[in-house]
């Protein structure tokens, strides 16, 4: 079995669902950061990349354009091989080197390129630097001692030989240039980028902070016990179904409708089984009260016969024994009958004439209570026929009028009248005695329910309180119902029972859904 909940763990839960959120935050905010620093990598790369392939370029083809001119004014003097006066021509361009050397790759003069001054002539180190270089068409990159780092290549054309090659300082400084703008637009994209998701995403995700706040409300309301009160929902803003946060806050005030329908589902279920309790309790507690009266009654009855007493005559005991008997046999019964109609055991059913059931249980009245005035109002069109259990329902209406003749003063006109209309056939029972009680009406049905509260009956026809309840137990049977209507000076009972077509008509539905299978 699975352990309450602690303060504790209740406590934790408020604080695990803003964490929750809170991660969520970071963790979309660190994928849309690391994302743009990935791409905003890729890019500068690419363009850093492109930018130094095009330089490069650029200057491969300066190099080759000089090394052709610097072959064309060597050819000139080709019994020179040390000559250099073509760097002397004008449109050379600053820094750059020219060299001469013999077919065993040895350097015969070198000299670099300056601004408003003669060419510079290479000293041992700087010479030492070039050897290497083949006149094969590739261009190679060499460092020279105090002037940097070459692009160079070399040529040769019948026997003259030269190396020529241009600065890299400037291209390498055009590249770092542009890797440092990169970085910096980069940084500062990020920068803005970073702040603009982190708003954003806390405006999106603001929707779900409330959804958030809201579960730890319920949360901490004590669901487990009390009475039900009505739950904090999401606010109505906060469930729109087209975004994510929506349907969150939708899906959490679905399962809160549910939450309270199930907790006042409970409380009614616990209503109704207290109630129930309750009534059995008074139900027992009357029950055995009803029995004992009539066999204390019969027990002193015998006990004095045993006895032999001459205080009073055998006849009138044994008249008293038998009628304490049949008490409390007809109780008994009525208790079984009240017993077999709360298990739903079926009752007889055919076509009965309620008017000529009526106007027999009125007669049957009149015959009982001559001292009352009994009318009887039928209306016989349409006439007035249900599907019913004749002996039962002949019950109902018996014990109605019963209840007018006990419970009102001789005199009383009580009038009874049949009705057919929409399907429904009523009977009504109305009297203008005294009227029942005000505090007793709502349970004027319940069993063992009498105008004298106390147990001890005041006379003998008082009843045990069942008469009312069997009826209503009978109508609820047929499926009808039954209602009372009272105030001083007109009390009425009213039962109404589907005719025999409403009856036959829900009868066949019954039956359909009983044998329909089941999907």
């Amino acid at each position: 079995m699975t352990p309450p909940q602690t303060g504790t763990a209740r406590r934790r839960g408020p604080r695990a669902l803003r964490l929750a959120g809170r991660s969520l935050r970071t963790r979309l905010l660190v994928f849309i950061v690391v994302t743009l620093v990935g791409v905003c990598a890729a890019m500068a790369v690419t363009t850093v990349f492109t930018q130094r392939a095009f330089l490069y370029g650029n200057l491969d083809g300066r190099v080759d354009n000089a090394a052709a001119r610097a072959l064309g004014g060597a050819c000139l003097h080709p019994e020179l091989e040390a000559d250099l006066t073509f760097l002397r021509e004008s449109g050379q361009p600053f820094g750059m080197i020219a060299a001469r050397y013999d077919e065993d790759g040895t350097i015969l003069s070198a000299a670099v390129v300056r601004q408003d001054a003669p060419p510079m002539m290479f000293s041992s180190a700087q010479v030492a630097a070039l050897e290497g270089i083949h006149a094969d068409g590739a261009l190679y990159n060499r460092t020279l001692p105090g002037l940097g780092t070459y692009r160079l290549t070399a040529r040769e054309n019948n026997d003259v030989r030269v190396i020529v090659g241009l600065p890299r300082d400037q291209v390498e400084g055009l590249i770092g240039g542009l890797a440092v703008v990169e970085a910096v637009i980069a940084l500062a994209g990020l920068a803005v980028a970073g702040c603009v998701c982190a708003f954003v995403i806390r405006r999106q995700l603001r929707p779900l902070g409330r959804v958030a706040a809201t579960a730890v409300e319920v949360s901490r309301m004590p669901l487990c016990r009390g009475e039900v009160a009505v739950l904090t929902r999401v606010p109505e803003r906060d469930t729109d179904p087209t975004s994510e946060a929506g349907q969150v806050g939708a899906a959490l005030n679905r399962m809160i409708d549910h939450v309270e329908s199930s907790l006042a589902a409970r409380q009614r279920s616990e209503e109704r089984v207290r109630r129930s309790e309750e009534r059995m309790r008074r139900f027992l507690a009357d029950a055995s009260h009803e029995l004992r009266t009539p066999l204390a009654s019969i027990a002193g009855y015998a006990e004095l016969m045993n006895r032999g007493t001459d205080r009073i005559e055998p006849g009138v005991a044994w008249r008293r024994v038998t009628a304490e008997s049949a008490r409390m046999t007809g109780l008994v019964e009525d208790l079984l009958l009240l017993a077999r109609l709360d298990e739903g055991r079926p009752l007889e059913s055919a076509e009965v004439d309620l008017a000529a059931l009526v106007a027999e249980a009125v007669w049957d009245a009149r015959a009982a209570g001559g001292d009352h005035d009994w009318q009887l109002e039928l209306s016989l069109d349409p006439p007035p026929l249900v599907l019913g259990d004749e002996a039962r329902l002949h019950q109902v209406v018996a014990n109605l009028l019963a209840n007018a003749r006990v419970h009102t003063p001789a005199g009383t006109r009580v009038t009874t009248v049949v009705t057919a209309r929409d399907g429904r056939c009523a009977v009504r029972v109305r009297d203008d005695g005294p009227g029942i009680p005000p505090d007793l009406l709502p349970s004027v049905f319940d069993r063992f329910t009498r105008a004298d509260t106390s147990r001890a009956r005041s006379t003998a026809a008082s009843g045990a309180g069942l008469g009312l309840a069997i009826a209503a137990a009978i109508t609820a049977a047929h499926g009808g119902r039954i209602d009372v209507r009272s105030e001083p000076g007109r009390t009425e009972f009213v039962v109404e029972l589907p005719a025999v077509a409403e009856a036959e008509a829900e009868a066949e539905a019954t039956t359909w859904e009983a044998q329909a299978p089941v999907p």
